[in-house]
């Protein structure tokens, strides 16, 4: 029997990055064609606006690839070979929608001085290091690299069937096979770059006693080839975001529904959003207990979704509205909770306005995750952004959006100005290790915070 329950997410979200990148294609190409920056030497302020846009949009997607790549690089000796071929499908096909997207553009782009660039330079506003274009670069024309992929590739040769076989057990899988069939000829794996790159890593693999299986090779290969594009961006391997047991117990007590949980994770690759100490949001919704007590019995904003409510958590446990990479989802409050650190705030507003956000909350479950940050539409959703549409208007709440980039955003550390500044929102508790060894709660969470704002990520 196949994990589906658990597989289902990083499979969904390669196959959503995927057609994202398709349509930042489509979009590069028209830009490309009408732009006339080569010949003129410069950008203009507008071609300078679309290129950023497209350049922070495929930033942060090709990070929530990367962690997919890197979350199922390895596998259990005692899982079962399914598993494993399934783990190998989701990171592999992942490496190929990376590789596809940087050999698109070196083929569009390495010829114009002009726009590569362009593409070197810094994005501060949405934590994009300087020479992103020539990391990538340098990465797909270097041997080891190569030599890395050459692995997955015979083992997808090797094992072509028997993986058609296991994916054609649920449509995502198949579609999943059907991306790595269609992008399997980007590798260009030579054999002149084998014999160098060999030469290269075999006393280095002797050394660190890499195994010799193929499929675990695959997967090692996979790991090391996504690592040399990361482009500044880097995890610290074993690192779990765990908050301390004392805190959660804590915060469980004084969390209600409604409430903003503002997050972080220490070396995370989609630290979303915007850079700064706190990048990530989640909307608390509670327990059912809670929610029904918020609602009168003519009005049960939850009725509909019981079923989903139920399916994504214990029993009891309280759950929330949440984006990620894979899409606005019903989670487990151990979601948000698995962080290294946590500010909560609170709207000011009557139970009633919380329980009509709360309803318009989830009626965004199930949209997919935006790459491009805009907030001019609803049918794709950031994290901070299902705060904003839930909340925005009731009770005389209102954001100021911020423009970043040729976009109006709202950032998570946005929000905190908010309750920092009683605009809307109050602080009620705050644990951020390095200012604060506990659990510090509304005055002295203010004093946590205000030291956090002040820093970088």
């Amino acid at each position: 029997m196949l994990p589906c329950s658990e597989m289902t997410v990083p499979v969904e979200t390669v196959l959503h990055v995927a057609d994202h990148f398709d349509r930042l294609k489509q979009r590069a190409n028209v830009l490309l064609n009408s732009f006339d920056a080569s010949s003129r030497g410069y950008f203009t302020p507008t071609e300078d606006e679309q290129v950023r846009q497209l350049l922070v949009s495929y930033w942060h997607s090709r990070n929530a690839l990367f962690e997919v790549v890197l979350e199922n690089r390895y596998y259990s000796v005692a899982a079962y070979t399914e598993e494993k071929n399934l783990r190998f499908l989701i990171a592999f096909a992942g490496a190929l929608v990376l590789i596809d997207a940087a050999r698109f553009l070196r083929e569009r782009i390495h010829d114009r001085p002009v726009v590569r660039s362009k593409l070197n330079e810094a994005e501060p506003a949405f934590g994009i290091p300087c020479g992103v274009y020539d990391r990538i670069q340098k990465s797909l024309t270097s041997p080891v690299h190569a030599w890395h992929l050459f692995h997955a590739l015979k083992y997808l040769e090797e094992n072509e069937r028997s993986l058609r076989n296991l994916a054609a057990s649920n449509i995502q899988f198949d579609k999943l096979f059907d991306l790595v069939v269609q992008l399997r000829h980007r590798l260009e794996v030579r054999v002149e770059d084998l014999l160098v790159a060999r030469a290269r890593t075999r006393v280095r693999e002797v050394t660190t006693h890499v195994r010799r299986d193929l499929l675990f090779r695959a997967m090692y290969g996979l790991q090391k080839a996504v690592s040399q594009l990361l482009s500044e961006k880097y995890v610290q391997p074993g690192h779990r975001p765990e908050l301390p047991r004392s805190i959660v117990d804590q915060l469980r007590s004084h969390l209600s529904p409604g409430d903003v949980l503002i997050t972080r994770k220490e070396f995370a690759l989609t630290n979303y959003f915007l850079p700064g100490y706190w990048p990530h949001a989640a909307l608390y919704v509670g327990r059912e207990s809670e929610l029904n007590a918020l609602t009168t019995a003519g009005h049960s904003f939850l009725q509909p979704w019981l079923p989903a409510f139920r399916e994504c958590g214990p029993a009891g446990e309280a759950r929330v509205v949440e984006a990620l990479k894979d899409g606005v989802r019903l989670r487990p409050v151990t979601t948000p909770l698995s962080c290294d650190a946590i500010a909560v705030v609170r709207p000011r507003l009557r139970k009633d306005e919380i329980a009509s956000a709360l309803a318009r909350g989830f009626r965004y479950v199930g949209k997919p995750y935006d790459f491009d940050f805009d907030f001019s539409r609803s049918d794709r959703l950031v994290c901070t952004e299902v705060v904003y549409r839930s909340y925005e208007g009731l009770g005389g709440l209102a954001f100021a959006l911020v423009p970043r980039t040729g976009r109006l955003t709202l950032s998570a550390e946005d929000i905190l100005l908010m309750a920092l500044n009683e605009q809307g929102f109050q602080t009620i508790g705050a644990y951020a290790p390095g200012f604060a060894t506990q659990l510090k709660l509304a005055g002295d969470a203010v004093g946590v915070l205000e030291q956090t704002l002040h820093r970088s990520s």
